[in-house]
């Protein structure tokens, strides 16, 4: 679900009383978004490094 969608969703619910408190919300979601999108990057930086050596664990004995 595309983060825009989400917002829209979020500002539908909220009274239209204070014009700070919806734009403080969407601030927060794509903050909470920016730093899962970070998270994935490292993730998939850590494993192209790990793919670099790709003989690494793919032989296992079976055999006991």
């Amino acid at each position: 679900m595309p983060i825009q969608s989400l917002t829209n969703i979020a500002l539908a619910q909220m009274p239209s009383t204070s014009t700070d408190v919806p734009s403080d919300i969407a601030v927060a979601m794509l903050s909470k978004q920016l730093d899962v999108s970070q998270e994935m990057g490292s993730d998939m930086i850590r494993i192209m490094e790990q793919s670099v050596n790709p003989g690494i664990g793919g032989k296992i004995d079976v055999y006991a």
